[in-house]
């Protein structure tokens, strides 16, 4: 085993090999937002679901904002806008660990994280396929998302051990995601010039690109389950505390480290109109399980049902790199590929920044059952973007 880890080393590619470190310590901080985050706004702020559905708005901003940013930096190159993406994320996080409970210091320092994720997401992937041959994007992209996975599972562990039996506080944890995006940061910079890609066009918006533009629309309408509604259940009806969620999070990513190479692979053997119908299937029956759990079993199983429906809401967000791998199928030219990314997360940030705040008031104004009118208009945008993704087609020629 060690033999074939020395071999691999020495035959994969210093930059790819650099990549991968990065997504491993970017996992590690990803673990600390995913697994802590909404217990830290429960328990430190007192919020509402109101309060906690309008920050989702500075909280998305910045990818509506992101393609005017990485516009504005698109000669430093891919890889250069990546440092400064981690270095914003490190910031806006370790913030989070010193501010006093007030609104306004947790808007500034969520909407400084969350430009740094912003900026970064298109780029990961737009970098990840650079090292791939055509035939293999979803090979490239499935390893480095189990790298990154692997790093949230120890992490995950480490941070529920940490939290359950030496109790931690929100600012420890904070900063130990800020110090890993400050090493993905570094990792990233190493990386040699030749493998940044500088683009000459700032912005991309072509007729042909029309079904990927819907789609991110949709995925935007749709990672708000995900992203707010699932956790804020288990943490407001269900009452799970950091400790369960950090468990629930280490669960996801074990799942991950299987669950994302696979899908890796299937896209290159299924394609990804097949996935993403798939998706959109499990994702209908998700929210159904969300907004009928407590009717349908004991409390005991309602909450097992529950945390089962988050866990595969969680899981199924990977099948999102089909929608990247899609784009650079049907790419008229590659140069296109990194912009139209970043283009399309500015277009689901359209969605994400006002959702929340209907769903939170939907919530809020149908009292304790206010929750299911939220999943059942999850299980409605699984119908659309089910009849949605059946429309792709994708021909089998490599952009030059």
């Amino acid at each position: 085993m060690i033999t074939l880890c020395k071999t691999w080393l020495r035959e994969t590619d210093r930059n790819y090999l650099l990549f991968l470190l990065a997504s491993i310590f970017l996992g590690i901080g990803q673990s600390v937002d995913g697994a802590t985050l909404t217990n830290y706004l429960k328990e430190n702020f007192q919020m509402l679901i109101v309060q906690r559905s309008a920050l989702e708005f500075p909280r998305e901003l910045p990818g509506l904002l992101v393609v005017l940013v990485i516009g504005s930096l698109y000669s430093l190159g891919d890889i250069k806008i990546a440092v400064v993406a981690n270095l914003l994320a490190a910031l806006g996080m370790f913030s989070l660990g010193l501010i006093p409970p007030e609104y306004s210091f947790l808007v500034v320092a969520i909407f400084i994280y969350s430009m740094g994720q912003h900026i970064y997401m298109p780029l990961s992937n737009s970098i990840g396929m650079s090292f791939a041959t055509s035939k293999e994007f979803g090979k490239k992209l499935g390893q480095l998302s189990a790298a990154n996975t692997a790093a949230l599972v120890i992490s995950s562990a480490v941070l529920w051990a940490l939290f359950k039996f030496l109790h931690i506080s929100y600012t420890t944890s904070f900063s130990i995601g800020a110090v890993s995006f400050i090493i993905a940061a570094l990792l990233l910079s190493k990386i040699k010039s030749t493998q940044t890609v500088k683009g000459t066009t700032r912005f991309i918006f072509r007729k042909e690109y029309g079904l990927y533009y819907w789609l991110c629309i949709l995925f935007g309408a749709r990672k708000q389950i995900f992203i707010t509604f699932g956790p804020w259940v288990l943490v407001d009806v269900f009452k799970e505390d950091v400790s369960t969620m950090a468990l629930l999070f280490f669960i996801i990513s074990v799942m991950g480290i299987f669950v994302k190479p696979f899908i890796g692979h299937l896209i290159d053997k299924v394609g990804e109109k097949f996935l993403l119908n798939s998706e959109a299937v499990l994702f209908f029956f998700v929210c159904l399980g969300y907004a009928f759990a407590e009717d349908l079993f004991r409390p005991t199983y309602a909450l097992l049902c529950a945390n089962a429906c988050y866990i595969l809401d969680q899981t199924l967000s990977s099948i999102s790199m089909a929608r990247a791998t899609y784009l650079r199928k049907i790419a008229v030219i590659q140069s296109d590929v990194s912009p139209t990314l970043s283009l399309g997360t500015s277009i689901d940030h359209i969605v994400t920044m006002f959702l929340p705040i209907i769903g939170g008031l939907v919530w809020y104004n149908n009292g304790s059952q206010g929750y299911k009118y939220v999943f059942l208009g999850g299980a409605v945008i699984a119908v659309i973007n089910f009849i949605s993704t059946s429309f792709i087609k994708i021909k089998q020629v490599d952009p030059t």
